[in-house]
């Protein structure tokens, strides 16, 4: 009679090397959340330096410590099961997310680069659009436009607004003749 074999192996369904690679997986997952914990106290640090709102601050720090967290328990997985597959599929995800979140962001900026390369609007110019309303033109930016309406009340207006929609802009007909002119008169003749 022969002796059962001994295990080797402190879980019978789990060999012991699959067992190392869950635990370089929990110490992958342990060093993302403690540099997740420094980076945010850096970032939270840069961003009072700036003199950032309070809140903001806070959200970047949370922001940070939640993406690098996330992105350790991607990579912390992907060891645990030995496939990088695993851990590609979750950064392309969280890259997927992501633009997802910052599109209608940079949807603003181009319509803004736009909108000041083309200068159909400007600094002291009346504008009115159906769904934001009326008012004057105190600033430009990249992202967005700065309007003081009739009330004194600022409205802020994302550029893609401007951009996409049909704008009115009320100015002295004489003023845009003399503009109007002066551009023909400065073009080589053709």
């Amino acid at each position: 009679m022969t002796s059962p074999p001994l295990a080797t192996s402190v879980l019978p369904f789990v060999s012991d090397s699959n067992l190392e690679y869950f635990g370089v997986g929990l110490v992958v997952f342990l060093v993302f959340v403690a540099g997740s914990r420094f980076i945010s106290n850096r970032v939270v640090a840069a961003l009072r330096r700036r003199n950032m709102r309070s809140d903001m601050v806070q959200i970047g720090g949370r922001v940070v410590t939640v993406v690098l967290i996330a992105l350790g328990i991607w990579f912390a997985i992907g060891f645990a099961f030995q496939s990088q597959n695993f851990t590609l599929a979750g950064i392309l995800l969280a890259t997927i997310v992501a633009s997802f979140g910052v599109q209608d962001l940079l949807k603003d900026y181009v319509s803004g680069y736009y909108v000041l390369l083309e200068r159909h609007i400007r600094v002291g110019d009346r504008i009115s659009m159906e769904s934001v309303g009326s008012g004057t033109v105190t600033e430009i930016k990249l992202r967005v436009t700065l309007l003081k309406t009739d009330s004194g009340d600022l409205l802020v207006v994302p550029n893609s607004e401007l951009f996409n929609k049909a704008v009115t802009v009320h100015v002295r007909a004489v003023e845009r003749a003399a503009e109007t002119k002066s551009e023909s008169s400065s073009a080589p003749p053709g």
